[in-house]
This record gives C-alpha cells, structure tokens and sequence, in this order.
C-alpha cells in the first residue's frame, strides 16, 4: 500500500561521508536520508525529479535510534531511514 507523499518531502536531506564520497566516485552511490514511510518507487521518481538524473536501483535501510544516557535520563536518538540510489553510468550528481 503506498502512502501519497509530496516529492520534495520524501528526501529529508543528502548524506556527505567519507565512505559515500567514495561510492559516488566509484560507483555512482548516493546516499540519502528519506522519510521513514516512503518506499523505493517514491524515493526513485523524487531522487529523478529533483536532480535531473536516470536511477538504476534503490536500496533502503531503516536505522534504529541509538541509547543516550544524560546522567540518569535514558533516551534515545530517532530512528531514520537511509536509502542509497545507483544512477546509470551516463549521469552525477554535484552535492558540493
């Protein structure tokens, strides 16, 4: 059941990482942090639709919030969901 969300609301922002500046250099992998309802159809068209480029394949990952203690408060930081989306040999894109 796809929920209907906006496509500028489905990317919540890029990830900039060693290990992603890599992948994009390398491999044409960008990392992104997504609404945690959005599915890969939806983070495929909003990654087409906002940066102008061909997307190969979507792999997603929900990441669970870590434990955070503040002296006798637990917590917990949110969870997140990241996707990371291949784009075909032809195309880039400029995060910097």
């Amino acid at each position: 059941m796809a929920i209907n969300i906006d496509e500028y609301s489905v990317i919540v922002r890029p990830l900039i990482t060693e290990q992603g500046v890599h992948f994009a250099n390398t491999k044409g992998a960008y990392s992104f942090e997504v609404n945690k309802k959005a599915n890969k159809v939806q983070i495929k068209n909003a990654v087409e639709k906002m940066y102008g480029v061909k997307v190969q394949k979507v792999r997603t990952a929900n990441r669970k919030g870590k434990v955070r203690h503040r002296g006798r408060a637990i917590g917990s930081t949110p969870s997140w969901k990241k996707a990371v989306v291949f784009l075909e040999p032809d195309y880039h894109i400029d995060l910097f």
